[in-house]
């Protein structure tokens, strides 16, 4: 018996998660991925994306999914479209979100292919035939595929249906975390413990820092509103379709019914965003306890006066003409593309606006230039000056901060042979890899691309 794990790609970037187990018991080779994201970011990710996948499509039997994000599953229908044909498992929610999340893309890759005059990566053909391979596993049901081998799924507290698959093959146990949920978050339940693993495959996006709290986060949002208004400016956030804009409305609504800031318009300028709010609003058996209780009592959490959204290309420019003070909500949440970045162009150049940060923004991005303090970004090709006023928001990342994921690691620590720090640009991994074996004295390492570990 040998189980073989290879990082194709997810390791020495944030994005484009990608990990192959090739599992051998003598008689049969099956070979499993988790994950099949796209590379986001900087140009250079467009030409990667292109790139093989340094393994044959046709050859992969089962593919697994642990949560919707388009970093997480982005590539799945240039899989399909390279020859795989077997079959995708992940939760009902994250499979549902998926289809969205997927139809969106389609869009956007034809639109940048048009730009750079290449054909799209995919087409919708090949994404409709992904989606017809996909079937669903719910949360904490042992579902065997061989003898010997079965998987589990914990929830990872991340966004709607996002999970940690748990792989048992004789008698090892390997557990891939996926992206593990900022606990507590105002929405989802806490990322579940794992105990009893022998090897993890874990995200490390904030392994090298800390978030603010969940009051100070809130504070910081009322305050950063309350500014903007009193400036009589625009607050733009740019924000992920799925999860964020959901957290973001949440919390608005609470500081709206608390009257802790004015009652102003507020946009939401994403019809995919509309879609994946529609999505939470039946699904809320997945929330925390708090959550269902508001819920239960009559509160319509994403809903409040002067909420508005807006699907059509008309409604949202026509949201430039409405009269600040405003907030406009609009993906993606690094400025990668999406109607953020029309509203940054008209906002960025006047200081009586806020840009607010809520995530991660990948190197290469609008998102990030506006983090680490650029005085100019290229929009479209054109430059635009930055004298709006750029806030930064941690503490609302859906990504657990690093004494989270060490404290997250130390439930395994006792059993645990070794963790692979995954999912996190390079100075990240390398210290929460270090932080692991300095704290929990367990072997962890920082894992190159491309190459095998026999585990």
């Amino acid at each position: 018996m040998s189980i073989n794990l290879k990082f194709c790609s997810g390791v020495g970037s944030v994005t484009g998660a990608n990990f192959l187990l090739t599992l051998n018991d003598g008689k049969k080779e099956t070979k499993v991925l988790v994950d099949c994201g796209l590379i986001q970011g900087e140009k250079a990710a467009q030409a990667e994306n292109r790139e093989e996948f340094g393994y044959q499509a046709s050859e992969i039997d089962i593919l697994f999914i642990t949560h919707a994000h388009l970093d997480h599953v982005g590539r799945i229908p240039k899989l399909v479209k390279e020859g795989f044909n077997g079959s995708i498992y992940s939760t009902p929610e994250t499979m549902a979100l998926a289809a969205l999340i997927l139809e969106d893309a389609v869009g956007l890759l034809e639109k940048d292919a048009k730009n750079e005059g290449v054909l799209p990566l995919y087409d919708i053909q090949d994404m409709r035939k992904a989606l017809s391979l996909w079937k669903s596993i719910r949360y904490h049901e042992e579902t065997p595929f061989s003898e010997g081998f079965s998987i589990y799924l914990r929830d990872a507290g991340h966004i709607l249906g996002s999970a940690m698959i748990q792989f048992t093959y004789e008698d090892k146990k390997i557990v891939f975390t996926g992206d593990l949920g900022n606990t507590p978050t105002p929405l989802l339940r806490d990322t579940e413990p794992i105990a009893g693993a022998d090897y993890v495959i874990m995200e490390s996006v904030y392994g090298d820092r800390n978030h603010e709290s969940k009051d100070e986060r809130r504070k910081k949002l009322e305050s950063v509103i309350k500014s903007t208004m009193d400036r009589q400016g625009t607050l733009v956030i740019p924000a992920f379709s799925l999860e964020r804009t959901q957290v973001i409305l949440y919390e608005i609504n609470k500081l709206v019914e608390s009257g802790a800031i004015p009652s102003v318009p507020v946009y939401v300028d994403s019809p995919l965003a509309t879609k994946i709010t529609d999505i939470y609003k039946g699904s809320t058996r997945l929330f925390n306890d708090r959550a269902q209780g508001e819920i239960s009592g009559g509160d319509d959490i994403f809903n409040f006066p002067r909420l508005s959204f807006t699907v059509s290309g008309d409604a949202s420019r026509s949201i430039d003409h409405a009269k600040s003070p405003k907030i406009i909500i609009a993906g993606s949440g690094m400025s990668v593309g999406g109607r953020v970045l029309h509203h940054e162009e008209i906002y960025l150049p006047d200081s009586k606006n806020t840009i607010l940060l809520v995530g991660y923004q990948t190197l290469g991005s609008v998102g990030r230039h506006l983090l680490d303090g650029a005085k100019k970004v290229s929009i479209h090709g054109n430059e635009f000056k930055v004298r709006a006023k750029i806030e930064t928001i941690l503490g609302y990342s859906s990504h657990k901060d690093s004494d989270h994921l060490l404290e997250f690691a130390g439930t395994t620590k006792d059993t645990v042979k070794r963790i692979f720090v995954a999912m996190g640009e390079p100075k990240a991994s390398l210290f929460l890899a270090q932080k692991l074996r300095d704290n929990l004295g367990v072997d962890a390492i920082y894992p190159e691309r491309n190459v095998d570990y026999e585990l």
